[in-house]
């Protein structure tokens, strides 16, 4: 069975910095575009960030020069880095994992971790 951990998440002061960590199990990783996405309360999930097997990413306008994704596909691991940070941020960030073609596999969700950038 496919799933995927997330870590890292937290309190920080606005213009501090986190690590969000997903670490998956049950998959071929390289197979699988990864992402990340957040959801602050009443508003809708969007996409942060994404990154291929081959480590070509995606970053959304507003996060980026802020946030740069990677991963290790020797770990089955892909990460969030967050710089500066800001109120607008405060999300749960989940983790994604998107197969490059249907017959590989289905799509999974990592269970979320919670950002909140307070001062």
């Amino acid at each position: 069975q496919a799933q995927l951990v997330e870590s890292g998440g937290g309190l920080v002061q606005p213009g501090g910095s986190l690590r969000l960590s997903c670490a998956a199990s049950g998959i071929t990783f390289a197979w699988y575009v990864m992402g990340w996405y957040r959801q602050a309360p009443g508003q809708e999930r969007e996409l942060v960030a994404q990154i291929t097997g081959g480590s070509s990413t995606n970053i959304a306008d507003s996060v980026k020069g802020r946030f740069t994704i990677s991963r290790d596909n020797g770990k089955s691991t892909v990460y969030l880095q967050m710089n500066n940070l800001q109120p607008d941020d405060t999300a749960t960030y989940f983790c994604n994992a998107h197969p490059l073609h249907p017959t590989i596999g289905q799509e999974y969700w990592g269970q979320g971790t919670e950002v909140t950038v307070s001062s």
